[in-house]
């Protein structure tokens, strides 16, 4: 009893302390769970891991316990993660730090043989863990393109005149545009996190249960190009109306139970494949021994139950080792920045040699979507060329989920298509030995096209690479006590007899007008 005692103490106390290291990151995991469709499924992944588990413990059981100090290690790289994602900024590291400091607990309680036994359980938690927003945004955007291709197919193969420009389906007196939301990604990820549980409970031969898997991401495209399709015909028939309210909510839940469905009956396709084997289901009390008579496998239901009730050192350990760090975690919270001053960006000079602008404002779902602290958006123009629009967001600290976020997410959408992505060496100011990486993105819509260009910049360096970017932000929040920086992004139509080369020295024209007074604003 005093041993039982002694493990319940220490777990209670463990998941006490990484309540408190990751109270932040939980919060933001349940929000996302609750607030976002695409990862509704999330909140109920740990239950049916948890649950898992359980069925498990007759496995756990009869495991010996041994090498449970390798759980140390597991831990305290996953420590590390969490230190890394704090200062770098990413929510994403930091539920992977969590998911790594449970395996090593698991490992440090049951030994790495037992850790195997329940090794799917605690690798399906990560489906619960959101993709990262760069990614996520540009799988969503192609899933848009690819949706909206297969909508069109659809309604030209039952006689619906339909056209498609990027994501928006022209359908004549009215325009479809694939949003976001009805990318298909809302389908996708709950559908392949439901694939991996199938695939995981259909005790079959491995190629099987992979075909299970893969499976899922066809059925999903096909279907939801199936319903964009529908909602076309239903938009047809009975107004704009009807892609809207109930019928859009209805035809995606009905959408989803088809995919799920599909996915159902092929598995039962695969099951008719090859020999014919015993149904895997449910049972408490159950767990398997080799038959010599047929190489299969038969209920074991004499097995004792002993799991282990005594906490192990190495658990004890692990215990001392997270309960300090979370005195650590708190300085990282609560640590100060210190950004040099600047001027706000609303006294951003209008006349800029000869380049006159006209400012405007950004609708607020942008603003509280992108969370800048101070921004500049205007239109200039030098003569009777066309106009160079000039969008500057500075963030005073890169928080957790505020900071600069890439163009290249965004670039997609309302028809527009991304031609090209490439690199180009601009001049940032007068001085030409300081040059700038900037990105190059060309987009076309129909016959309009345009030319971006966009980089980072954060304290004194421009960068073109997301990536690179918080690879900085971690470096100068160690060694520098700040994050501040911003994202710059420059675009300008291609005019109809113009080259791309015409624009491409607008811009960078603009860009070395424009370098003096931003790095005002946005302080090495």
């Amino acid at each position: 009893m005093a041993s039982t005692r002694s493990l319940i103490i220490a777990s209670v106390l463990v998941v006490a302390l990484l309540g408190c290291i990751y109270a932040d990151s939980l919060v933001f995991l349940f929000n996302y769970w609750i607030g976002s469709e695409d990862y509704s499924h999330g909140i109920f992944v740990p239950l049916i891991s948890g649950f898992l588990v359980w069925q498990a413990r007759h496995q756990l059981s009869q495991v010996p316990r041994e090498r449970a100090w390798w759980g140390l290690g597991v831990i305290t790289m996953g420590l590390i993660l969490y230190v890394v994602g704090e200062l770098a900024t990413l929510y994403v590291v930091l539920h992977l730090s969590l998911w790594t400091v449970i395996v090593g607990l698991v490992i440090a309680l049951v030994g790495i043989r037992g850790a195997k036994a329940v090794a799917f359980p605690l690798g399906y938690l990560l489906t619960a863990i959101p993709l990262p927003p760069f990614f996520y945004a540009n799988l969503s955007s192609q899933l848009q393109l690819w949706s909206s291709s297969l909508g069109v197919g659809f309604l030209q193969l039952i006689g619906v005149m339909a056209f498609r420009e990027g994501n928006v389906i022209d359908l004549g007196p009215v325009q479809l545009q694939v949003v976001e939301a009805c990318s298909g990604i809302r389908y996708l990820l709950p559908l392949t996190s439901l694939a991996l549980l199938c695939a995981y409970l259909f005790k079959d031969k491995l190629w099987k249960r992979v075909v299970i898997v893969a499976s899922a991401i066809p059925i999903s495209i096909l279907i939801n190009g199936f319903r964009i399709g529908m909602i076309g015909v239903l938009v047809e028939l009975y107004g704009q109306g009807a892609a809207e309210g109930f019928y859009h909510l209805f035809e995606g839940w009905v959408i989803f139970m088809v995919s799920f469905g599909l996915l159902i009956g092929e598995i039962g396709l695969l099951g008719r494949i090859g020999p014919a084997r015993e149904p895997w289901t449910f049972r408490d009390g159950l767990t398997w021994r080799n038959r010599p008579d047929d190489g299969g496998r038969e209920p074991c239901r004499d097995a004792p139950i002993r799991l282990r009730r005594t906490p192990g050192p190495a658990y004890l350990c692990s215990v001392a080792l997270i309960a300090p760090f979370t005195l650590l975690s708190a300085v990282f919270a609560d640590r100060e920045e210190t950004p040099p001053s600047r001027p706000a960006f609303i006294d951003f000079p209008m006349q800029i040699n000869e380049w006159r602008g006209a400012p405007f404002a950004l609708e607020q779902r942008y603003i509280d979507r992108l969370r800048f602290d101070d921004y500049v958006l205007a239109d200039y123009r030098s003569g009777g060329e066309q106009s160079v629009n000039f969008y500057a967001a500075y963030y005073r600290s890169q928080r957790k989920g505020q900071s600069a976020h890439s163009p290249q997410s965004c670039l997609p959408g309302g028809g527009w298509e991304i031609e090209s992505l490439t690199r180009k060496a601009l001049p940032s100011d007068a001085s030409p030995t300081r040059r700038v990486i900037a990105n190059r993105a060309v987009i076309h819509k129909g016959e309009q096209k345009q030319v971006v260009l966009y980089w980072f910049k954060q304290r004194d360096r421009y960068l073109a690479d997301e990536y690179s970017v918080k690879l900085y932000l971690l470096w100068d929040a160690l060694w520098r006590q700040r994050t501040d920086g911003a994202l710059v992004r420059l675009a300008s139509l291609v005019a109809p007899g113009e080259s791309e080369a015409t624009v491409d020295q607008r811009l960078q024209q603009f860009a070395v007008a424009v370098g003096h007074e931003l790095n005002r604003f946005v302080p090495d």
